[in-house]
């Protein structure tokens, strides 16, 4: 990626409540780790902020003991932590929120069965301890690009608490929204943590339906707002897609930007691939047939050449897999073999569980999350399902693009932006997409893929070549951050 030379170099100070490869739950922590390294590498100097959670091997990332101390106000009283930073990669800096209190705990947002009850205070600390923390590092930003709720009460200080302030009073904000069903919705009986005036309790600010809203109040302040791909970014706007706010963000309609997400080539790459058993590239795909053989053997499956259908996912209703059950039992009975990573519902982590029980020679199961497994399923697969009922964007159909390996998916969001149905007869196209929400529409464009598979090889073997070919690294859309960077600072 070359660097953007003749204009001035930007300071970006981008907060996250998780931030991979240090602390993951879902696609915010990969963006969080990829797009910083990607705006780095254009030559601006860009700041992470992120909490200390227990998940963070400090010894594997050299994280020092020793840490500037903050004192963070809480409503009457005073709430201590550290801000601790690795050693500096270029011009790219990562900072930590510890505070063993809030984040030494098993899950980022959420404990065995439920979200965390103090999560309100939790990310009231934050947003404050990350302002502080800016000011005691004596960091001048350009702009703070903050994502989702977890960050979003930032914008608000910035432009209440912050406004007099000489290092912050003027620093523009972004928001990046990755999914909007998630918005840290909260009692008004945590309102004195946050420290604001009453009057920001309002309807057209944090005040939503008698509650704090997190996610409403930065979209309400925010200089930018952001989201993950171009047809996401107008279904929002929408009042059957908005979750409550699409009469809020269509009032902010100017200042929202669609920018699709790109996929760490560092990371994600078949070629240079550390956790899959052998590598392979678009021009020679023997390498993928290992894989496919490997993960059947390691999955308790016999080998075959059957087309190996996979799912990686967090198991939730958004993510369309009630369809996906509906439809199992005769998508096996295609002469389909089905593999599935996932945790989240506990009804449908069960559900699933019964298929590979069912239908165990052809069926297999894990409940959980194992990065090493996601790569080589992502290798060692054919097909793989994202049947969606919204996606802001997705990052698993462009996993599979890299890695040869056929996305089917709901034309939604992202989804619908990245993958363009194969024609057999132009050759063109990388995947299959289906419009209707329905188990029926899923059950037939999966038939048509398998079919596919079957049937015409060399077509197949166009199809996904015609994926792997494409460029879905964080280059092209690290230039348009960095462009709308330079517009929320000349605002």
């Amino acid at each position: 990626m070359k660097k953007n030379k003749g204009h001035k170099r930007l300071t970006i100070a981008f907060v996250s409540s998780e931030v991979a490869p240090y602390s993951k739950t879902g696609g915010l922590a990969d963006v969080a780790g990829a797009l910083p390294k990607a705006i780095a590498r254009l030559g601006h100097n860009v700041h992470i902020f992120t909490p200390l959670h227990k998940m963070v091997d400090r010894e594997k990332y050299k994280i020092p003991k020793r840490g500037i101390a903050l004192k963070i106000p809480l409503s009457a009283r005073i709430c201590r932590g550290k801000i601790v930073s690795i050693e500096k990669q270029g011009s790219l800096n990562t900072h930590f929120i510890e505070n063993d209190g809030y984040y030494h705990r098993d899950g980022i947002y959420q404990g065995a069965d439920a979200d965390y009850e103090d999560n309100a205070e939790r990310f009231i600390f934050f947003c404050k301890a990350t302002l502080e923390g800016i000011r005691k590092l004596k960091i001048k930003p350009d702009i703070i690009h903050v994502n989702d709720w977890q960050s979003s009460l930032i914008p608000i200080y910035l432009k209440s608490v912050y406004k007099d302030d000489p290092l912050l009073g003027s620093v523009p904000s972004m928001l990046t929204i990755h999914n909007l069903g998630y918005q840290g919705r909260f009692s008004k009986r945590n309102w004195h943590l946050t420290g604001l005036d009453w009057e920001l309790f309002t309807s057209g600010k944090l005040e939503f339906h008698g509650d704090i809203n997190f996610l409403k109040g930065g979209i309400e302040f925010a200089d930018i707002i952001t989201t993950v791909s171009k047809t996401y970014a107008k279904e929002i706007q929408a009042i059957e897609m908005g979750h409550g706010l699409g009469g809020v963000l269509l009032g902010r309609s100017k200042d929202i930007h669609g920018v699709l997400n790109g996929i760490d080539h560092d990371l994600w790459n078949p070629e240079t691939d550390k956790l899959i058993p052998a590598n392979y590239s678009a021009r020679n795909l023997e390498g993928k047939k290992v894989c496919k053989t490997k993960l059947l053997e390691e999955m308790g499956l016999q080998a075959s050449d059957k087309p190996l259908i996979a799912v990686v996912s967090r198991l939730a209703d958004q993510k369309g897999f009630k369809l996906l059950l509906a439809k199992i039992g005769n998508i096996l009975d295609l002469g389909t073999r089905f593999v599935l990573l996932g945790s989240g519902d506990k009804k449908m982590e069960r559900a699933f569980m019964a298929v590979a029980r069912k239908r165990g020679d052809d069926a297999a199961v894990r409940i959980g999350y194992d990065e090493k497994l996601a790569h080589r399923i992502e290798a060692g697969s054919d097909i793989f399902l994202m049947p969606s009922l919204y996606e802001p964007c997705g990052l698993n159909q462009m996993y599979s693009l890299a890695y040869g390996t056929a996305p089917v998916v709901r034309a939604t969001g992202g989804l619908n932006d990245t993958i363009i149905n194969f024609n057999p007869d132009s050759g063109k196209g990388n995947g299959f997409k289906f419009t209707k929400f329905s188990s029926e529409a899923l059950y037939k464009k999966t038939m048509e893929a398998v079919a596919l598979f079957k049937t015409d090889r060399l077509k197949w073997y166009k199809m996904v070549v015609n994926g792997m070919d494409e460029d879905h690294s964080w280059a092209g859309s690290a230039l348009v951050y960095e462009k709308l960077y330079r517009n929320a600072v000349l605002k």
